[in-house]
Parts: structure tokens; C-alpha cells; sequence
């Protein structure tokens, strides 16, 4: 049986990036603790939001990849013998910066990182004023506990990107994420959206026969209340646990990665896809032009 233990840690974060970086290094130690083997933190935790704004000042937050952040986590990984998900801003170059997330194996070793490919652009989330979108394609990484598929935020809407790392071989999706709402929008809305959130990803799992696991933040921000709520979904979309919308939490679950054949052979979903008919999936829109 092929099983794997799954830590996921959910946070609050400051203005302060040296401390966020050890307030997750001390909860990575503390999912390790209670049994994970692959534990993946929230995106851009390192920072408080700054996407609500439009700051040049924000660009200092930047870091190359390889660089501290990862050096440091690489350790802890070694250290403790656990996989580390790292999402952290990226500095590519002067004027070139990404939204990225470095994964670091079980042994310590720098696997790559996955580059944010759809970026948003919406009133509290300016993320094309500070991110390029990424170029490296989707991927995959062979850490030593499962092959996972690493996907970030505002990709989670996108049924192509989680359907292409499933099929380059992801046993497991994994969504850093940074997403809330308003804190003047009525509490209807806030469920209608949360929900929205969460079924698209769960229907990942569904079409792609995969576990699903989504890390998002919580805590208030200028004047978004961002909504944990991280969750992990089987591969059938069943729900198998979801946070608090409001409080700092660390969540270990066992993940069973032989189910994903179970469900794959009662409902072939992935046998019975007609890739012949596919082609106008990379159009705009489909209306003569």
C-alpha cells in the first residue's frame, strides 16, 4: 500500500519577513512532529499580502530561488526527513519577478520550483503589477514520498492546469493559496464564494483521479479577511478535512495514493476522454474568429 502522510499548515503572517520564515520553520517541525512526510505551506508566506496595493517599495520583498529562503528550508527538509512546499516571491532578475513555489525533497535537495501561471488582476489583488507569468509550463516533481503536481492560487480555477499535471503523472495537487474576502461583503456572498472555491478544486479530484490539497491563509489584511478553510479532497472530491476560517492550524492526514487507481477503474474518467475532439480547447473563444 502505498501511503503518505500529508501536512499542511495554515497561518497568520507579519510585516516582518525574517519572522514569518521562522514561525513556519517552527511549524513545519511541529507537522513533522506529528507524522508528516511531505508538508506544504501556504503561498507568499513569508510576507504579509502585498498584492493590495501597487508598491514598487513591495519589489524589495523579492528573493532569488535557489536563495535564503530555500537554503534555509532545505536544511529543516534534511534535518527532519520531510518534503517541504515553499511558495516565496522570486526575483529572476532586475525587473523580472515571479510568484513561485520551490519544492525541497526529503533529503534536503532543491527539486525546482513551479512558476504561477495565471495571474489575477482584480481590486485587492494586483498581481500583474508585480508578477510575469510563469514560463517553465506545468510540472511535476518525484520527491521521495509521492510524485506531486504543484499548482498556485489563481490556477485553481483552471480545470487545463490541474488536468495537465495529472496527467504528467501528479499522484497529488497541491495549491498554495492566499484568497479571502472583503470585509465589507455581506456573508452570503462570502459563502457563495467560498464554495465556489472549494468545488472547483474538489472537481479536480474528481475528473483527474487524484488527491487534492489546498493551503490558504487566515487572518485580516488591508480590509481582506482572508478565509482559510484549507482543505484535503480524495480522488472522488470527497471532502476529508477542512480548517477554520479564522484560526492558525497544522493538519496531518494519510493519503492512500492506491486509491487513485480504485477510482480511475470504477469511473474511467481519463480512459474515456476523447482527445481527438479536443483541438478548440486552444482557442479564446470559439465564435468564427
Amino acid at each position: 500500500m502505498a501511503k503518505v502522510q500529508v501536512g499542511i499548515v495554515q497561518m497568520t503572517c507579519t510585516a516582518n519577513k525574517q519572522e514569518n520564515l521562522d514561525k513556519a520553520i517552527v511549524k513545519v517541525r511541529e507537522a513533522a512532529a506529528k507524522g508528516a512526510q511531505i508538508v506544504c505551506l501556504q503561498e507568499l508566506f513569508t510576507s504579509l499580502y502585498f498584492c493590495d496595493v501597487e508598491d514598487y517599495d513591495n519589489f524589495a520583498l523579492a528573493e532569488s530561488i535557489p536563495g535564503p529562503s530555500t537554503n534555509a528550508l532545505s536544511a529543516v527538509a534534511g534535518e527532519l526527513g520531510v518534503v517541504i512546499i515553499a511558495s516565496l516571491f522570486e526575483k529572476r532578475a532586475q525587473g523580472v519577478y515571479h510568484n513561485t513555489t520551490a519544492v525541497l525533497d526529503a533529503d534536503g535537495q532543491y527539486l525546482g520550483k513551479y512558476r504561477k501561471m495565471h495571474i489575477p488582476d482584480d481590486p485587492g489583488f494586483y498581481e500583474k503589477f508585480y508578477f510575469t507569468p510563469g514560463d517553465l509550463g506545468y510540472k511535476v516533481f518525484k520527491t521521495k514520498f509521492a510524485t506531486i503536481g504543484v499548482l498556485i492560487c489563481w490556477d485553481q480555477w483552471y480545470p487545463e492546469a490541474a488536468r495537465i499535471t495529472a496527467l504528467m503523472g501528479a499522484e497529488i495537487l497541491f495549491y498554495p493559496t492566499a484568497i479571502g474576502w472583503a470585509t465589507t461583503q455581506d456573508e452570503a456572498t462570502n459563502i457563495e464564494q467560498y464554495n465556489a472555491w472549494q468545488t472547483i478544486q474538489r472537481s479536480h479530484a474528481v475528473a483527474n483521479g487524484v488527491y487534492v490539497v489546498s493551503v490558504n491563509r487566515v487572518g485580516e489584511e488591508a480590509g481582506v479577511k482572508f478565509w482559510g478553510g484549507s482543505f484535503f479532497a480524495n480522488p472522488f472530491g470527497a471532502l476529508m478535512h477542512q480548517t477554520t476560517p479564522d484560526q492558525e492550524e497544522i493538519v496531518v492526514m494519510e493519503l492512500d495514493l492506491d486509491k487513485s487507481d480504485y477510482y480511475r477503474s470504477h469511473w474511467p474518467f481519463l480512459r474515456d476522454r476523447r482527445i481527438d475532439s479536443y483541438q478548440p480547447i486552444t482557442k479564446r473563444l470559439i465564435d468564427g474568429d
